[in-house]
């Protein structure tokens, strides 16, 4: 074992448990020792002295060797428990296995004493291993299952929301080699660019959905306004844009460090969702736009006047291929790539949402500016 062994001793006699300290000191162990006698001081003691190894007396004043094993297990403590005792019968000993102890000794042959510990100790690292070996093996079965469920749900969503436009385009060609009505064909041309702009934002967002599922975290400096820019300056084109007022307040006088494709991924879809989803009918349409950053996170606040959501539509949003509206595009991923690539920075996202009123998205992610890492 690394470093100083610290042993605690259920022993009620001094001088057995000087005999306890020559024994281990003989055999070049280095550890620390201590003594207790009774139930408080035991309690106690695993507290505060936290010990790598128990040794216990069977008979205490107070308690015994069983009563001591019991309280150990019930505190989850998994900490080695060796029986050193007079004489008792095997039917005890081998009681005392049963109940969770690692192993037995007679205090008339402590020779095997140090062998005991060190088998007690690699007993231990092999159970510690095994514990999380297994509690790692459930959470790659959790993954494994939630990645099995999205692959099932994407390949069926995907290939109706390519198949979809395709379609469409085709039998609207059908449609135009016969049309000779310029009026007419126009129409058509205009059915077909809108089925080519839903086939586009389909495969836009199985991009991003896969680089964000597969692209490693690259942390860099970020100029967060730049990248708010760079995003409205390509969603200028979006029908509804220009109706829209854009508000921002943006505080980054101090550095922030992230990962700047997924932040933009972020900031392309809700600020694209704010234009898709502004409310026609209202004459002063804005999306406020708040950044806030400081050592630890940048906070952000995305605020629009829009649609808004019902409320009992919110807990959903989230997750893969849900529409809380057909007045959309794409294949339903937006959100869920917003909320996936959030997690991976380690971040929170949290939505409120009111019908006919706007939507508030509010963000927090870590900055790694200090130079720590996730």
């Amino acid at each position: 074992m690394d470093g100083t062994l610290r042993i605690l001793c259920l022993e009620d006699q001094e001088d057995d448990f000087e005999i306890l300290n020559f024994t281990l000191e003989a055999s070049g162990l280095e550890f620390i020792s201590k003594r207790v006698d009774s139930r408080e001081e035991y309690l106690e003691a695993l507290e505060t002295f936290r010990p790598d190894i128990i040794l216990s007396d069977h008979a205490l004043p107070q308690f015994n060797s069983t009563e001591a094993l019991k309280i150990c297990q019930e505190q989850n403590n998994n900490i080695p428990f060796i029986l050193v005792t007079g004489a008792v019968s095997d039917e005890f000993a081998v009681n005392c296995i049963k109940l969770g102890a690692v192993d037995y000794l007679l205090k008339s042959s402590l020779s095997r004493l140090p062998s005991a510990i060190d088998g007690a100790l690699k007993h231990k690292k092999a159970e510690d291993e095994k514990s999380h070996a297994i509690s790692a093996l459930g959470v790659q079965n959790d993954q494994l299952l939630k990645i099995n469920a999205e692959l099932d749900s994407f390949v069926y969503s995907v290939s109706h929301n390519l198949r979809a436009p395709l379609m469409s385009v085709l039998g609207l060609l059908h449609l135009a080699e016969q049309e000779t009505n310029v009026t007419n064909m126009r129409a058509y041309h205009q059915m077909m660019e809108t089925s080519i702009q839903k086939l586009d934002e389909t495969l836009k967002e199985i991009l991003d959905y896969s680089r964000n599922a597969r692209q490693d975290i690259r942390n860099e400096p970020i100029e967060i306004r730049k990248i708010i820019d760079d995003n409205l300056s390509r969603l200028q084109f979006m029908p509804g844009f220009k109706s829209l007022q854009i508000i921002q307040s943006i505080d980054d006088t101090t550095p922030f460090v992230s990962d700047p494709y997924r932040i933009s991924v972020i900031m392309n879809n809700l600020i694209s969702n704010a234009v898709k989803y502004l409310d026609q009918g209202k004459e002063n349409s804005f999306l406020k736009i708040s950044v806030a950053i400081d050592p630890e996170y940048a906070t952000l606040l995305l605020e629009d006047n829009g649609i808004g959501i019902d409320h009992a539509q919110l807990p959903k949003i989230f997750d893969m291929f849900f529409r809380a509206t057909e007045q959309r595009e794409g294949a339903g991923l937006g959100l869920y790539i917003v909320k996936e690539a959030i997690e991976k920075l380690k971040g929170t996202i949290r939505v409120e949402s009111k019908t006919n009123q706007g939507t508030q998205f509010h963000i927090r992610i870590p900055n790694l500016a200090d130079g720590s890492s996730q």
